[in-house]
């Protein structure tokens, strides 16, 4: 290890000391930050606006269900040395609520019976689901993208291009501990069952690490790349393993949506290192829903989404832009240190040198600062040559029809179970422009496909036989012969954004699960 490497630990650790010493201190203070004397004196406010009130003076945020708290409530919100409680029960005008202190937040959630009187929240032998949006504390902006999962099991999900996520809880689960990890962001958990019933909106608080500029620029990004590909046998391990995951894919022209097309898979994947044997994919359900009118000359469907996302899995298949050949075509740069859960993250951003005229990427790497593990890696084709890759995505031009890439962009993450790193999410989104001859307008196609890893397992892992393979190389949406209305069942899937879920109401298809329902 580099003199430079040693301080710039030396510096993380000290900020990991720090945090722990403010952790001693939020636990020393969270049964008594209840009972602490407030005063306000704001008069008439809003309900939302007095939790605001309370989380600037006390610096604790507000997690809670909307439906049970009116944010628009008028309340009188003058207070003299009155206890929190007393002031929340006040505001808020409900004494069946329960109010938890977990780290720096207050979570508003229903009472939950005495232990003694309680047997298990969830209905024996019925999955309930745990939902809600993940914001940022400050902005209120959500999160896409964010790892949702269970902290004793595999179980997990990730959030929508919204905020928005869903995760069945089943029967002896309501003793775990939901775990919100975002990158940059502080860890949250929130028990099961104070979860379990409630629609969340979690507040996610930033933080940074502070770190002077000079230590990030003495650091050399290729050495912590090298390292990365090293530590992949001991970060991902060296034995297969089950996933399961949900796949979506669509293709929208102009805000309409022509092909959607989903399904729940079983993932053979393999060894990480030691193996030649490739990953597989079963399918256990799919269904499709096709709005392409017969006059409509011109259509678009993805090429092989199913292979991409295997494909997509860089720490298996490296990334072009992490493999020793290809480096020296590429420039980077580290531009931020950033916490991840409790520990923290280079950011390593690269892209093509001049001179270079392949197609190839731009885009930022996260790789852990303790364990040199491939955290994230956002990246994207870039633009100047996309042009050349047209065969890559293009199934087949419309007669008649000239068809090009836009944009390509691509997000892969992963997390950690058990000391081990698994796959937990692909997202591909692209964008096509297609011209039909001696015509002179355009039309757009926003393509997107995406697979969320919901459950991992390492246990009596076996390879699929051959006839149980999905075709994985061919045109997914065609393999779907039909439309299934009772395909979820209990199985996880990703809530669709809210553009998506109003083209698929405008499709008029009786879509239940993609209901405002209040149950989700």
């Amino acid at each position: 290890m580099s003199s430079d490497d040693g301080y710039i630990l030396k510096r993380i650790t000290a900020v990991a000391l720090i945090a722990l010493l403010n952790l001693w201190y939020i636990a020393e203070g969270q049964e008594s930050i209840l009972d602490s004397l407030f005063t306000f004196r704001a008069g008439v406010v809003k309900t939302g606006n007095a939790l605001n009130l309370i989380t600037r003076q006390t610096g604790y945020n507000f997690t809670y269900d909307s439906r049970l708290v009116d944010q628009e409530k008028k309340i009188n919100m003058s207070f003299r040395d009155r206890k929190l409680d007393a002031i929340l029960d006040s505001i808020l005008g409900n004494d069946s609520l329960a109010y938890t202190i977990i780290d720096k937040y207050i979570i508003i959630s229903r009472a939950l019976p005495p232990a003694s009187e309680r047997t298990d929240s969830i209905v024996p032998g019925k999955a309930e689901y745990i939902t809600g949006t993940i914001i940022d504390s400050d902005s209120d902006e959500p999160l896409p993208f964010a790892t949702i999962g269970l902290k004793n099991t595999g179980k997990g999900t990730v959030t929508n291009a919204t905020g928005e996520f869903g995760l069945k809880i089943l029967p002896g689960w309501s003793d775990d501990t939901l775990v919100i990890s975002y990158l940059g962001y502080m860890g949250r958990e929130i028990p099961v069952v104070q979860a379990l019933g409630n629609i969340f909106t979690i507040r996610m608080r930033r933080e940074f690490i502070s770190i002077p500029e000079i230590i990030i620029r003495t650091q050399i990004p290729q050495e912590i790349i090298y390292k990365a590909t090293s530590a992949i046998s001991r970060n991902y391990g060296n034995t297969p393993a089950f996933l399961t995951g949900f796949y979506r894919e669509g293709v929208m022209k102009k805000q309409e949506l022509q092909n959607y097309s989903e399904a729940i898979l079983r993932i053979y994947k393999s060894p990480y290192t030691g193996s030649l044997y490739n990953d597989q994919i079963k399918i256990f359900r799919s269904r499709k829903i096709e709005n392409v009118d017969r006059t409509d000359t011109l259509a678009v469907r993805l090429k092989a989404g199913l292979s991409t996302c295997l494909e997509l899995d860089g720490v298996r298949n490296i990334f072009d832009f992490i493999s020793r050949e290809s480096m020296p075509e590429y420039k980077y740069i580290i531009t931020d240190i950033v916490t991840f859960d409790e520990e923290a993250a280079y950011v390593i951003d690269f892209e093509q040198r001049e001179g270079v005229d392949l197609p190839l990427y731009r885009g930022s790497l996260y790789i852990n600062t303790d364990d040199f593990a491939i955290l994230h890696a956002d990246f994207e084709l870039h633009p100047k040559y996309i042009s050349k890759m047209k065969s890559s995505f293009i199934s087949s031009s419309s007669r008649g029809f000239d068809t090009w890439p836009q944009t390509v962009k691509y997000s892969v993450s992963y997390r950690k179970f058990n000391n081990r790193y698994f796959l937990n999410h692909v997202r591909g989104d692209l964008v096509f422009t297609s011209k039909q001859k001696r015509k002179l307008f355009n039309s757009q196609f926003n393509v997107f496909f995406e697979l969320a890893i919901t459950g991992m397992s390492t246990e009596n892992v076996s390879r699929f036989d051959r006839e149980e393979l999905a075709p994985i190389h061919s045109v997914f949406s065609r393999t779907i012969t039909s439309y299934d209305p009772d395909f979820w069942e209990n199985q996880d899937f990703l809530r669709p954004e809210e553009n998506l879920l109003q083209a698929l109401k405008n499709m008029k298809v009786k879509m239940l699960e993609f209901s405002d329902r209040k149950d989700f």
